[in-house]
């Protein structure tokens, strides 16, 4: 892992720096982490061993976050252009950024994803699908390769799990306007204190700049504020729903969130992406 004082040293531009650091973050998941967690998901022997892969996952994910945290506190004290370049990172691929908020994956990205394991089970049952399986050749290979207990974890989620859910999408549905609002709020202080300093200096330069300058830190301190408390609210939902569910559950979580990660990075998917005409909001 890089270290934080070698991403942010004088010499390095907060951007770039941070784009070297999620290229080697982004391949230890693809090449590392997540081969090991689905080769500890064949594995019903040892449902220790998923879980520790699990815990990995989820590390490698907070991590991630305490590093972009380090990032926009850098920011802060640097340059007045590196925030923006954090928040709107020109290095995502078009893929990646219509999934950006705040310069991260959208936390209702994982709620999308946890609740569509929750709306598969509604629409099978686990009768249904042992005759499905068992009794269709070809899909029996894939019984035989997946523990029984991964192929069944999300069919017959408790009701407690359930509910769990519904309070951390309310959560949201609370937080994300209120964080939204804060940067919008930052960014209208700013333009306006910009166009005081303008009439009060009558536009001698040197005055407006001292003025401009001071709009602009106060501007970046509210947004990194703003930032922090995103990339919290990432961390505390990957943390509430890895402590809502069971360690098969977790795992074939961590395994969807991870290869949709991936699937950014799919050289023929972005293509196809890029040739589409449809704007996309």
């Amino acid at each position: 892992m890089l270290k934080a004082s070698a991403l942010f040293g004088r010499n390095n531009k907060a951007s770039s720096s941070f784009k070297n650091y999620y290229n080697e973050w982004f391949n230890t998941l693809k090449n590392s982490l997540l081969p090991q967690l689905r080769r500890a998901m064949l594995s019903s022997s040892s449902p220790t061993l998923l879980s520790t892969h699990v815990d990995t996952m989820h590390h490698h994910f907070q991590l991630y976050y305490e590093q972009l945290d380090l990032s926009a506190t850098a920011a802060a004290t640097s340059s007045i252009n590196t925030l923006p370049q954090l928040l709107f990172p020109e290095w995502r691929n078009s893929l990646e950024k219509p999934f950006l908020w705040l310069g991260d994956l959208h936390p209702y990205l994982f709620t999308n994803l946890l609740r569509s394991f929750l709306d598969d089970q509604e629409t099978s049952s686990p009768q249904n699908l042992e005759e499905t399986v068992v009794n269709r050749p070809l899909f029996r290979k894939f019984l035989d390769d997946q523990p029984w207990q991964v192929l069944m974890a999300w069919k017959s989620p408790s009701k407690d799990l359930t509910t769990r859910v519904d309070q951390i999408e309310c959560g949201l549905r609370l937080m994300v306007p209120s964080l939204v609002a804060r940067a919008r709020n930052a960014q209208a202080g700013f333009v306006e204190h910009v166009g005081f300093e303008w009439r009060k200096c009558e536009g001698r330069r040197d005055q407006v700049e001292v003025g401009v300058g001071e709009a602009m830190m106060g501007e970046m301190e509210e947004l990194v504020n703003v930032f922090l408390d995103a990339n919290r609210l990432r961390k505390s939902v990957l943390a509430d729903i890895l402590n809502s569910t069971n360690v098969y559950e977790a795992a074939l979580f961590f395994e969807g969130l991870a290869q949709f990660l991936v699937g950014f990075h799919d050289q023929k998917l972005l293509k196809e992406f890029e040739k589409c005409k449809i704007a996309i909001n």
